[in-house]
């Protein structure tokens, strides 16, 4: 065990845990935020996904020992311009079906559109590779994709 110091959605955080934990368990189990989800635990399906220092990272491949001293921001701490387009899109165009996969999509869909605010359909399959929908929702997920660029001005 060791003291961990950790900035999770603007708040700073200590934790005694073992620094190999990884971070999607501390963020599950030592601190109640599940908005992020377990799904394969080898960064293969995108369940897990956050954003640390301001790229979307698996949290399930993330130790603890090296999300130190990173600002680390999880679905419940999403916020700005991009997140408001993005979360009003998901909304508005009813993507989620079960919902299980949606934080990993939204966190991924966040990043593409804060570095790209007119994604191609090239684009946004490269950002959102490797987030797994178990349920099909991908043509409503690319849509409030391109939905949310318009939103924030990048209209196609």
């Amino acid at each position: 065990m060791a003291r961990i110091e950790l900035k999770i959605n603007g708040q700073d955080r200590q934790l005694d845990a073992d620094p190999q934990m990884p971070l999607l368990w501390a963020l599950r189990d030592l601190l109640d935020m599940t908005g992020t989800k377990y799904g394969c635990g080898r960064a293969l399906c995108g369940a897990c996904t956050v954003h640390i220092d301001g790229e979307a990272a698996r949290s399930c491949s993330i130790m603890l020992g090296e999300a130190q001293g990173r600002e680390i921001t999880t679905i419940e701490g999403v916020s700005g311009p991009v997140a408001d387009a993005v979360v009003g899109a998901w909304r508005e165009l009813d993507v989620v079906q079960c919902g299980y996969c949606q934080s990993g999509q939204i966190m991924s869909a966040i990043t593409l559109l804060s570095k790209n605010r007119k994604p191609s359909d090239e684009d946004i399959d490269a950002s959102m590779e490797g987030n797994i929908c178990r349920c099909g929702t991908y043509q409503r997920i690319r849509a409030a994709i391109l939905e949310s660029a318009k939103k924030i001005g990048g209209d196609q």
